[in-house]
């Protein structure tokens, strides 16, 4: 070592360094890659992706292999700092000699191209992929002897290694990435992605139309009556029952009837003649599987029944797919934000629905609408002018109608 030149001695510790700043970096790298644009790259050939897609399905031997170059890099250059110091200032120098290499090694082999890998890992990682392939096959012993000693440790402490290492990530997580998602799609793709995402866990009875608030024709009623409901009737497809909903014998589409009221003969029998079988949904249905229901069975509406076999509301595809695509058809708005914050809300507007709209967390597992919410809360029917705050957000009683609350006005937080 004597015999090799200076300079000589100080470009191998320069390559040394560079060598640790390519095991660091690649090491960053590797391990920061996106893993959903990493399958994406695996997908369309990418040779670098796949090459490393390859070596993260076992990060054990991986890390094992980058661990074992870089430590031995690193000792290396330790000693050839050493042996370079002793030369140039005798043994007072080595002290130096590792203040400057531990600088240098942190600053051109640590910092540096490990925040160069983190902002661009793809940069590093699918050229470092070509290189560590072959390096893992002709160090495979001693990784494997390395792994095997670091998994039993791993093992003592209660840690097992899986081989399998795939990533996946919950509805949460999914539902945070398409939150985030703001920057690559516009806002009403989000909204549908998001009600997607919500439809595992919401029921029909979360979006029915309640049984109090059903437009359906009644045969006990007098035939003008029926005809004038027909008539101004904005839904194209109505309950048929005989004084009570949980009588029901039938939906009548109006397209068909309408042309039929408008001859002499027209009677109750002609309605009763033109209905189609009703179809009952059990409440607590998923709302993903009433949709493949309604697909299966070419039907567009159905009632929501009870344990009891009560019908406790009404559900239609349009509100399956107004979770979706949110509203069909512009009416007037349930929730309204004025200019300084507040909200005025109906009080029949579901929960789920007024959470999507203010981004709120109202507790959606109880009463279903913002009525039933409140009056569990405060446990009266309160009278107009009462004020709470409902779960963290203050509120104030509007309008009441009977034993309902008709209208809330929502206060800003802050208020």
């Amino acid at each position: 070592m004597n015999d090799i030149p200076l300079d000589i001695l100080f470009g191998i510790l320069i390559f040394l360094l560079l060598l640790s700043a390519f095991f660091s970096g690649s090491e960053t790298a590797l391990m920061t890659l996106n893993r959903y644009r990493l399958q994406h790259l695996v997908k369309q050939k990418h040779r670098g992706a796949i090459k490393a897609n390859r070596l993260l399905k076992r990060p054990d031997r991986l890390i094992g292999l980058i661990l074992l170059g870089n430590n031995f890099v690193n000792i290396l250059a330790s000693s050839l700092a050493t042996v370079i110091a002793i030369r140039i200032g005798g043994e007072q120098a080595i002290a130096a000699a590792a203040a400057i290499l531990t600088l240098a090694v942190l600053l051109f082999s640590e910092v540096t191209p490990k925040t160069l890998a983190a902002i661009k890992p793809e940069v590093l990682a699918f050229p470092a992929a070509w290189i560590y392939t072959p390096l893992l096959k002709l160090f495979y012993p001693i990784v494997w002897i390395v792994n095997l000693i670091a998994n039993l440790l791993l093992r003592i402490v209660g840690v097992k290694v899986s081989k399998d290492n795939t990533d996946s990530i919950n509805k949460d997580e999914l539902k945070s990435i398409v939150s985030d998602a703001d920057a690559i799609m516009p806002a009403r793709y989000q909204k549908m992605l998001l009600g997607i995402l919500d439809m595992e866990t919401a029921s029909v009875e979360d979006i029915m139309t309640p049984r109090n608030e059903i437009v359906g024709i009644d045969l006990e009623e007098p035939m003008e009556a029926i005809i004038e409901k027909l008539e101004t009737s904005r839904h194209t497809r109505l309950p048929v029952y005989k004084k009570s909903i949980d009588r029901v014998i039938g939906f009548l589409h109006l397209r068909k009837i309408l042309a039929l009221s408008k001859k002499e003969n027209f009677d109750k029998q002609a309605i009763t003649d033109n209905l189609i079988k009703p179809f009952f949904i059990p409440e607590n249905t998923p709302l993903h599987k009433q949709i493949q229901c309604f697909k299966t069975e070419r039907l567009r509406i159905g009632l929501v029944v009870d344990e009891y076999g009560d019908v406790q509301g009404l559900v239609t595809l349009d509100d399956l797919l107004q979770e979706i695509i949110g509203e069909l058809i512009l009416e007037d708005a349930e929730v309204t934000e004025k200019n300084d914050g507040s909200y005025v809300v109906d009080g029949s507007v579901t929960v789920r629905e007024l959470n999507r709209i203010t981004q709120w967390d109202l507790p959606t597992e109880g009463p279903k609408t913002l009525n039933g919410l409140i009056i569990e809360y405060m446990e009266i029917i309160p009278e107009v002018g009462t004020s709470v705050r409902l779960h963290g957000y203050p509120l104030e009683i509007l309008e009441r109608d009977g034993n309902a609350i008709k209208k809330v006005k929502f206060h800003p937080p802050e208020a």
